[in-house]
């Protein structure tokens, strides 16, 4: 199951801000622990275009673990973060055109400890490729 399916996840994230850099530090770990999956750093959702199915790892508000997050439930910021904002209304115009045929969102929460979402995050993604066709 999923073993010749290749897999890739984008990875959000602002390097300069603490609250929102994890998933951009954990590419290393993650590259070394799937090698055969692809992680890339996404600077916005421009990084995003074209992709039918799309895995993304982005830090997350008002979870307390590791979690899977819907599309419905990214909040649109009103300028407040610009990356946020562009990402949440890029989804869901991809989605409400056609073009997105599959979206995963895994969220960490903010703050967390690096080896806590680094585990967690390896057996979300563990499971992800075990359940795909």
């Amino acid at each position: 199951m999923g073993k010749n399916k290749k897999f890739r996840f984008f990875c959000f994230g602002n390097p300069l801000v603490k609250q929102d850099s994890m998933p951009l530090f954990l590419i290393d770990d993650l590259r070394k622990g799937f090698p055969g999956t692809e992680f890339l750093e996404a600077g916005g959702p421009e990084d995003i275009e074209g992709q039918e199915e799309i895995n993304i790892i982005d830090t997350a508000e008002g979870i307390s673990k590791v979690s899977d997050i819907g599309i419905d439930d990214i909040e649109e910021h009103k300028c407040c973060s610009l990356h946020d904002f562009d990402l949440a209304m890029s989804l869901k115009l991809l989605r409400k055109m056609g073009k997105l045929k599959a979206v995963r969102i895994i969220g960490i929460p903010k703050e967390y400890p690096k080896k806590k979402a680094l585990g967690e995050l390896k057996a979300h993604i563990k499971e992800i490729i075990s359940n795909s066709p």
